[in-house]
């Protein structure tokens, strides 16, 4: 008889029956994953905000100077920001607004923060077209509400900026705001 030569198959290892090819698969695949991760996180980091545009993402307002009745226009994000310290008169007369008559129905206590009534912080964008209404400015035309008028088209806005004549269809946007100090307002 012929001997017959017994070899192990090259595709297996010794005793366990793990064969070298799922080695070899086993680690192709994890090179080949941490390849893709190696590619996407550069890729990923670049679509995040830079420096700048996290630094203007949020912009403080001394409101210490600000009087009863009066506003400022500040600037955040690019786009004006109106900051009014309202008069017990002109919550009153927010207050006094039936809320099942607004088009876009929120009551003052909803667009300010708690303790802070008097405070009304919108963005100064019409929310029509885009345009900046006027009423934040000494002298200027407030509308027949009182709060601020659009001269683009025509919309005017009460003394807690909610739409109330005019093509706008909201009111006027309130952001994210924090008060960190009796005088100073953090916008975003």
């Amino acid at each position: 008889m012929a001997e017959e030569a017994i070899t192990e198959s090259p595709d297996t290892v010794a005793g366990d029956g793990v064969r070298r090819r799922d080695f070899i698969n086993i680690a192709a695949v994890s090179a080949a994953g941490v390849a893709g991760v190696a590619v996407l996180v550069p890729l990923i980091s670049q679509m995040a905000p830079s420096a700048d545009v996290l630094a203007a993402s949020s912009t403080e307002v001394d409101i210490s100077a600000i009087q009863p009745g009066q506003a400022i226009k500040a600037v955040f994000r690019n786009q004006p920001v109106f900051v009014r310290n309202l008069t017990p008169k002109e919550i009153a007369a927010a207050n006094a607004v039936d809320i099942s008559s607004l088009r876009d129905p929120q009551t003052l206590e909803e667009r300010t923060l708690a303790g802070k009534e008097n405070w009304l912080i919108t963005m100064g964008v019409c929310t029509h077209l885009g345009c900046v209404p006027l009423g934040a400015g000494e002298g200027e035309n407030k509308g027949e509400f009182g709060g601020y008028f659009c001269p683009c088209h025509g919309s005017a806005y009460d003394t807690a900026a909610r739409i109330r004549k005019g093509p706008a269809p909201k009111n006027l946007e309130v952001p994210e705001y924090a008060f960190t100090s009796e005088t100073v307002v953090k916008i975003g």
